[in-house]
This record gives C-alpha cells, sequence and structure tokens, in this order.
C-alpha cells in the first residue's frame, strides 16, 4: 500500500481530538484501556500506513481531498510514533499501579495535542530539528 504524500488537515484534527478525548476519559474515569483505541489505531498508521481514524473520518468529509490544508504525511508519521510511545507509556503506567507515571505520559500528550490544535506542533519542532541534524551531520562526512 502506497503512503500519500499529504492528508487532509481535518483527518489529522480527528485523529488528534481523539487521542486527547480517550486522555480526558482515562482520567475521568480511570480506565486504562480507554487509551488502546488511539494507540492501536496509531500503530497500524506507522506500521502499516492504515489508521482507521483517519479512513473513517474520510468517509465523512464533504469534498475532494485536495480541497483540504494539506499536512505531510511523513510529519503525521513521526508525530504517531510519539504519541504512540507515550499512549503505550501511559496504559503501561496505569495497568502497573504507577499513577505518577501514568499521568506523566498521557500528559505530555495531552499538552502537545493541545497545543497542535492550537497550533503549534511541538513535534513538528522536533522533527525539524532532526532533519537540519541529519542535515548538518552528513555536510560533515562529505
Amino acid at each position: 500500500m502506497s503512503q500519500p504524500h499529504a492528508i487532509p488537515r481535518p483527518l489529522v484534527r480527528l485523529n488528534q481530538w481523539t487521542i486527547l478525548l480517550s486522555v480526558i476519559l482515562t482520567w475521568i474515569t480511570g480506565v486504562a484501556w480507554i487509551l488502546a483505541i488511539p494507540l492501536v489505531a496509531n500503530l497500524l498508521g506507522v506500521l502499516c500506513n492504515y489508521n482507521p481514524i483517519i479512513r473513517v473520518g474520510k468517509l465523512f468529509l464533504k469534498n475532494a481531498l485536495s480541497t483540504y490544508i494539506p499536512e505531510d504525511a511523513q510529519q503525521q508519521k513521526f508525530n504517531s510514533s510519539i504519541a504512540s510511545f507515550c499512549l503505550a507509556g501511559g496504559i503501561l503506567g496505569y495497568l502497573l499501579q504507577w499513577q505518577v507515571v501514568g499521568y506523566l505520559f498521557t500528559g505530555m500528550v495531552a499538552i502537545a495535542l493541545s497545543l497542535a490544535i492550537a497550533g503549534f506542533c511541538i513535534g513538528c519542532f522536533f522533527h525539524f530539528q532532526l532533519k537540519q541534524w541529519q542535515y548538518r551531520r552528513s555536510l560533515k562526512k562529505a
């Protein structure tokens, strides 16, 4: 399956809101398994290029995909990797009764998603810095 070069912003926002709401529901209910929904969806997106949340969301878009503001697919994959790591850490923390660890990992996800929804993507910033570092490193090797 080929990976798209861009993902329409409404689908990225849907995925972000799904993760954020699952974190909030976990905090309210204390049911850590709620985090498994976005974790599995994002892991499938990272590993198999198939995020069920985004696929279902596509069914509800009214316009052609090309009419929406595009988000870079590689960037979103990087962000999903970070979110998946933090969600897994949160689930593990809660299941092992390490509440501080659970809240720490889910709190990081909640803060990052809140910032992203507000317009500043910290994952994008880290990805850019990583690419800059890789580029500078390649120049030194040449």
